[in-house]
């Protein structure tokens, strides 16, 4: 009787079994397709800051940034596929582990396999880590280049896009993100990446603008600052609207999981964040000028999408905004306070520099117990009565990655200006780096005639008529 009542209950426990392994399957599936997706959101950001730089470009300086990031976008592929992942995700053990990663070095990939690195203790494949990581080094990579548009040779950008894609990047992102140091130790929290992914880039801009100065015209006799204004703002802002899009997979997709459901809680913070940095921005920049610049309400939504970029995943709504709206007046104010003695002709600094410091910091405030725990990394803020513990580790988080990245990245920069050159001529300044650095012009033709286009030169006018004219009247007129 007892036999026969195992033997009855056997397909029960084989179909369960069945059951929980589908669902498993189901549940990586889900994660996987979720981190794609988000980074590929995270990729077309990519246009988002190539469309920012040409509208705040003048038009004989277009062609170059366009080219530039493509550029910029292959080679950090290349690099970070040897040696950068690695470093950023690779083995945190033993002393050099808190420093840097130690695995994952050229990866193979095959479906499902994992790459023994940090990221493995999660659900997603190798393939699906490495892509999502990838993605994040490239936009660092470009938020560099931002300060230095208009006046940098294009070899400058290959030069230093390689140590910055196969080292400097992965190495700070191994602190906070990797299980390093900072992150392990320190209690460092940093959910997506506000001082990993902008903070790093923006200070090594900083790095190389104190090496390759002004563009001409921008400082009168006098030091004031003229402005320089690029030359379709529509265009910018349209940069600024696919960058606020391509946030959706950068903020929420660093839950790296899907069946958690907590990236939906992300996309709400980030979103109000933005929101609250425009109309922060807008109404900073009215009470500034008396007038509603567009493009510093643009850069309020940047620069609140930077500064939620870091707490996203630790904060309530409520603090999502209130950090939104403190980023969007430090970006009028840190713009117009730099601008002084700095050109920078994106802002980036601002938008990607102080308020990416601004972001890491507020976790010090703001951070959720709870989110905390959830997270595994650090301990609740202030405002939950928390103490000083946590603004302590975000502050020490901030100074040495700033102070890490600024020594690297002038180091590199130095180096460049002393063999190849960091600028431009001046002539091919004045010219513009489209002619001068591709030999085309962004616009062609508001620089030159070009066949079947509305511009004719006189000569062609009157070419017909005088092929067609009596030969004593083509005398005469030649006369």
């Amino acid at each position: 009787m007892a036999l026969a009542g195992m033997a009855a209950f056997a397909p029960v426990v084989a179909r369960a079994a069945d059951d929980n392994t589908a669902t498993q399957a189901a549940g990586v599936a889900a994660d996987t397709v979720w981190v794609i997706v988000a980074a590929l959101l995270v990729m077309f950001m990519q246009a988002g800051f190539a469309m920012l730089e040409v509208g705040f470009s003048r038009m004989k300086n277009v062609g170059t940034v366009v080219a530039k990031v493509i550029v910029n976008l292959s080679i950090s592929s290349i690099v970070y596929w040897v040696v950068g992942f690695a470093i950023a995700f690779g083995s945190a053990s033993g002393w050099i582990g808190q420093v840097l990663g130690h695995s994952g070095f050229i990866p193979t990939f095959h479906p499902g396999t994992k790459l023994g690195t940090v990221l493995d203790s999660g659900t997603i494949p190798g393939a699906a880590q490495w892509f999502f990581e990838f993605v994040f080094c490239a936009v660092s990579l470009a938020i560099v280049w931002g300060t230095m548009l208009e006046r940098t040779k294009f070899i400058v950008y290959i030069l230093f896009a390689i140590p910055f894609a196969g080292f400097i990047y992965p190495m700070i992102s191994h602190w906070l993100f990797g299980g390093g140091w900072l992150m392990a130790n320190i209690g460092g929290q940093d959910f997506a990446g506000s001082t990993v992914v902008h903070l790093t880039g923006a200070t090594a801009g900083f790095a190389g603008l104190l090496l390759l100065g002004p563009r001409i015209g921008k400082y009168g006799r006098d030091g004031k600052p003229n402005a320089i204004p690029g030359h379709n703002m529509p265009l910018a802002q349209l940069g600024v609207i696919i960058l606020w899009f391509g946030w959706f997979g950068f903020n929420p997709g660093s839950t790296l999981n899907a069946t958690s459901l907590h990236f939906a809680d992300v996309v709400i913070t980030t979103n109000l964040a933005a929101a609250a940095g425009a109309i922060a921005a807008m109404a900073a920049i009215y009470f500034v000028q008396r007038s509603l610049d567009v493009g510093m309400i643009g850069n309020g939504a940047i620069a609140a999408l930077v500064a939620i970029t870091a707490p996203s995943g630790y904060v309530e709504p409520w603090a999502a905004i209130v950090i939104g709206a403190v980023a969007g007046l430090i970006v009028v104010y840190g713009v117009i306070l730099i601008d002084k003695w700095i050109d920078d002709p994106v802002g980036a600094l601002s938008a990607h520099g102080l308020a990416g410091i601004w972001g890491t910091l507020s976790l010090g405030f703001f951070a959720d117990p709870a989110l905390a725990k959830l997270n595994g990394v650090g301990q609740g803020g202030l405002a939950y009565g928390k103490g000083f513990h946590q603004l302590g580790a975000q502050a020490i988080s901030v100074s040495v990655c700033f102070a890490t990245v600024f020594i690297l990245s002038f180091s590199l920069f130095w180096i460049i200006k002393k063999t190849v050159g960091l600028r431009v001529s001046e002539r091919h300044e004045i010219e513009g780096l489209d002619i001068s650095e591709h030999g085309m012009w962004g616009y062609p033709e508001q620089f030159m005639p070009v066949p079947g286009g509305a511009y004719i030169h006189p000569d062609a006018i009157a070419e017909p008529a005088r092929r067609t004219a009596p030969a004593g009247v083509a005398a005469e007129g030649h006369a």
